[in-house]
């Protein structure tokens, strides 16, 4: 081979491998993820019983009011929560087991300035502790509310892990108050 095409051949291959990489760099947002666990004292039959009808949720802080349709029928259920300044969130049922006491439901609607996410699903699930008590474990993924490269600091990444993570540990110490406070 003659020096100009070994010379041409690697900065045809440097240009090649530059632009893979930066193809790479551009890729947008991960999926994140946030799982919080609860301890209640109280057996898992109880605490099931006040979080198993997919169509209440007056033991999240800051619903004011929630309606649906469909019972806990996966596919079929859906619900509206209202929250304490009006805005709304629509969610969809697509998993519903009694018997292992677990749900998983998605949000079908949701303004980024509710609630900074995209393409948000989550599952709960009650589960038996020691002492007869019980473990309520509440697991999220969801991706930022800006979709594209650069959002802004309200929409990004660390905002979503930060409301999703307030949610869940307000709701669980709630949960866990009402649950022990009805002995």
């Amino acid at each position: 081979m003659t020096w100009n095409f070994q010379k041409s051949l690697l900065i045809v291959t440097t240009i090649a491998a530059l632009a893979l990489a930066q193809h790479g760099w551009a890729h947008g947002p991960s999926r994140q993820k946030v799982t919080e666990t609860i301890t209640i004292d109280a057996p898992p039959a109880k605490v099931w019983a006040a979080i198993a009808n997919f169509q209440d949720l007056s033991w999240l802080p800051g619903v004011a009011k929630t309606t649906g349709t469909g019972g806990n029928e996966p596919d079929t259920a859906k619900r509206q929560l209202t929250l304490d300044g009006g805005a709304t969130i629509d969610e969809s049922l697509y998993k519903y087991d009694a018997g292992e006491m677990s749900y998983s439901y998605r949000i079908d609607t949701v303004d980024v300035k509710v609630l900074p996410v995209n393409n948000y699903s989550s599952t709960i699930t009650v589960l038996p502790a020691d002492g007869g008590k019980s473990t309520v474990e509440w697991r999220g993924a969801f991706y930022r509310g800006y979709p594209n490269n650069d959002p802004p600091p309200e929409l990004n990444d660390e905002a979503g892990i930060k409301a999703v993570t307030a949610i869940y540990r307000k709701g669980l110490e709630n949960l866990k108050q009402k649950v022990e406070a009805a002995k």
